[in-house]
């Protein structure tokens, strides 16, 4: 290991020479008790940053309590996002070609969750930033770069690691360590959601998860709901709980029904104080399921749904690359269920009309025998008595869900009521028009993906590209996302891409494990070997947030030259 002057030094002696020289810097310097790692120098200066580490003794800092996986998780968060508030205030002037003098972190919005920004290993606090090293054309400016490198990022290490004031970042601790506590309490009470009173579920607008600020009604519990969760540092926490079964969120146009189903799709994750939807948490095996015309489908059993196709053609092994609407979403349903969902969250606005419901004059018109469809208010109440599978959904039209409902919940003006009983006594009112399933609930077939269907390659590289929330470049395809609404983050397409590339080469995907098995495998790697694994960078693989297994599933579906088998 170097003193930071002897990279000052190199840097002035570069000065003025062409860029690739700045590969001479790679290695770690001391500077006191920071120590400064360059581990990726870029190309030139239009390539992607330089990747640099800068790293602490814990001991040496005064910081919050960390010794549980949450709250170590949290601090690791916390400390990301006080270096990105940071930075603009270095004085670092963004001068040069490229992206020179550019520093970032890849600290997240408004979810937390684990990331690869900031680690916390035993007595070692790294934050990993990338930074833009400075040039003129292709032209070294060494002093420029002495002062970022030698300067600067001393200074953000010691201004985001060693707080003289604890109570923020405990604050943001606490409130992460009480959402997860709420979480956890939602299966033990036979629930699988909780809204906190006086959440603000709006946000600033369609492209914005920030709060609505200005006139907005906090959430308040109905009393047939209110329930009371402890925490372990606000206490006892007073909101709304959705039972475990059939929830309907009914209600007007505009009145907060699609608003709170998309916090609870987000309540899946924890979130930063000031958010507003601290307090909503939901079980986190909960899917957001929606019709998705044109997406590819491969190897699903889709007889549950879909059965008796003209032509005798087979929906047991069914592939198509171009699925309908309800094909699309019956897919949907059964590979989130194959891979362990227990909650699925439906939007009738998002869904198809024909998958969700025949009313009685259709059933009247075409009887049972002559559709291939069993709709899902058919099979909705099997899911759960015979599967434990619960659902919430969002019905403006749908009428007929009343009869399978356990809990129908009114949006109205943003405070939501209980018209269970109310939307029983108007289904008791006309003939039952709910079709009896056609068979017992089985459990999804089991598939196997096929390792050789699976190529990141572009020529003799690997080429896994992430845009955005979006899309994954893979190889010479492109997985769309855009329809997996609980991917929040680019770092998770990121992810995504990578950990499929992991799977492969670590032999996960072996041609022998179900899907449901190669995503136990990756879960079960990451915990022991932390998100850093599935990095294909040594050092720094800085810019990672976790997805969980049902998006990584849904990635992998969307691949369209996967192929499986089918297991059992």
């Amino acid at each position: 290991m170097s003193d930071i002057h002897r990279l000052r030094a190199l840097l002035e002696r570069l000065d003025g020479k062409g860029y690739k020289a700045y590969q001479d810097i790679r290695g770690v310097y001391r500077a006191g008790q920071i120590e400064l790692a360059i581990d990726h120098v870029q190309g030139d200066p239009f390539a992607s940053p330089s990747r640099v580490r800068l790293m602490a003794p814990v001991s040496a800092l005064n910081l919050p309590e960390h010794a549980s996986e949450v709250r170590r998780m949290a601090l690791e968060n916390y400390l990301a996002r006080r270096a990105r508030a940071i930075i603009p205030g270095l004085g670092v002037r963004r001068t040069g070609t490229g992206k020179s003098n550019q520093i970032f972190v890849d600290a997240g919005e408004q979810e937390v969750m684990p990331r690869s920004a900031c680690r916390i290993f035993g007595d070692r606090v790294e934050l990993r930033l990338s930074v833009g090293l400075p040039a003129a054309g292709r032209t070294i400016l060494g002093r420029s770069a002495a002062e970022l490198l030698t300067e600067a990022l001393p200074r953000l290490a010691r201004a985001t690691l060693w707080l003289s004031d604890l109570s923020e970042a405990e604050h943001f601790v606490d409130v992460v360590e009480d959402a997860h506590a709420l979480r956890e309490q939602l299966r033990p009470n036979g629930l699988v959601a909780f809204v906190g009173d006086d959440s603000i579920l709006p946000r600033e607008s369609g492209v914005s998860q920030r709060p609505l600020k200005g006139r907005v009604v906090p959430f308040r519990s109905p009393r047939e709901l209110r329930v009371e969760l402890d925490t372990p540092n606000s206490g006892k926490v007073v909101g709304m709980g959705i039972p475990e079964g059939v929830t309907l969120i009914v209600g007007g146009g505009f009145h907060g029904k699609s608003t709170l189903l998309s916090a609870l799709a987000r309540g899946v994750y924890d979130h930063v104080p000031g958010d507003g939807r601290e307090r909503v948490v939901t079980r986190a095996d909960a899917v957001k399921i929606r019709a998705e015309d044109g997406r590819r489908i491969v190897g699903v059993n889709l007889s549950p749904f879909i059965h008796d196709l003209p032509l005798g053609r087979s929906t047991r092994c069914f592939t198509t690359d171009d699925a309908s609407g309800s094909t699309s979403q019956a897919a949907n349903i059964l590979e989130a269920v194959e891979v362990g969902a227990g909650l699925l969250l439906m939007d009738e606005d998002t869904c198809a009309t024909n998958f969700m419901v025949r009313d009685r004059a259709m059933r009247e018109l075409v009887p049972q025998e002559a559709e291939p469809i069993v709709p899902l208010i058919d099979r909705i109440r099997q899911l759960y008595e015979e599967a434990g599978i619960s659902s919430i959904l969002v019905v403006g039209g749908a009428g007929d869900y009343f009869e399978v409902a356990d809990t129908v919940i009114w949006m109205h003006e943003y405070r939501p009521e209980v018209v269970t009983s109310r939307a029983k006594e108007i289904a008791s009112r006309y003939e039952q028009h709910v079709g009896s399933p056609p068979d017992a609930w089985r459990p999804p077939t089991p598939r196997v993906p096929v390792p050789a269907s699976i190529d990141p390659t572009r020529g003799d590289r690997t080429k896994v590209k992430a845009r955005g929330t979006e899309e994954v470049g893979f190889g010479y395809e492109s997985i769309d996302l855009r329809q997996v609404e609980q991917i929040v983050d680019p770092s998770q397409t990121r992810f995504i891409g990578d950990a499929l590339v992991y799977a492969l080469r670590a032999g996960i995907i072996d041609g022998k494990r179900t899907i449901s098995e190669v995503l136990d495998q990756l879960e079960a790697h990451i915990r022991e070997l932390s998100i850093d694994v599935i990095s294909p960078h040594s050092g720094h693989p800085g810019d990672y947030a976790l997805a969980r297994r049902y998006e990584i599933a849904a990635a992998l579906n969307r691949l369209r030259t996967l192929e499986v088998r089918q297991r059992g």
